[in-house]
């Protein structure tokens, strides 16, 4: 069972507002700045607040630099300055990206999945499930060609190789031989 809370804490005299997820599952800390600017601390249940709190103190460097990263990218950010109609279209054209990437690659990897979904995911550009679904950050409608690629290989890949072994990374390469480049590029987007 997992317990949510709004907590605020002042780091170097700036009042942070943050999300406390306490759980019986977590076994340490865990400190969670979103590109949406948003602070989460996921703990054990177990860890009484004034060592989680003396953590993020001990943290408050990096928590205060990564915050303010976040937030001047979302305040230059294309994605917050758009409307849900602006969406429902970005979530349409990225669902005819990605089956339009995919089944060029496929072509390659004969790989079978079962359907291509859009997301707008918080800290993933895509995933792939047991069942063969593949599923897509629909933000990838705004990254160069390449990256857009690279993502759509990678998920591709998972269909066999369920892990990033060296298997897995071979079989990326077998279309992408620049994928460690595109993987670099693709952090810093």
């Amino acid at each position: 069972m997992t317990n949510n809370m709004q907590r605020r804490i002042k780091l170097q005299g700036e009042e942070i507002n943050y999300n406390l997820r306490k759980s019986r599952r977590a076994r340490r800390l865990r400190l969670t700045i979103y590109c949406d600017g948003s602070f989460s601390v996921s703990a054990p249940r177990r860890l009484a607040l004034g060592d989680i709190e003396n953590y993020i103190l001990q943290k408050s460097n990096w928590v205060l630099a990564k915050l303010k990263i976040f937030k001047e990218k979302s305040a230059n950010s294309i994605f917050s300055k758009n409307t849900t109609k602006d969406y429902f279209q970005f979530k349409r054209a990225a669902l005819e990206l990605a089956q339009k990437k995919a089944s060029q690659f496929n072509q390659w990897y004969n790989l079978p999945y079962h359907c291509i979904s859009i997301r707008n995911q918080k800290t993933r550009w895509g995933s792939c499930s047991k069942l063969g679904n593949l599923s897509y950050n629909y933000k990838i409608i705004f990254l160069p060609a390449r990256l857009a690629d690279y993502i759509i290989v990678h998920e591709l890949c998972h269909l066999k190789e369920f892990n990033h072994s060296r298997r897995f990374w071979d079989l990326v390469a077998q279309t992408l031989p620049d994928y460690k480049q595109r993987r670099k590029e693709i952090k810093n987007a």
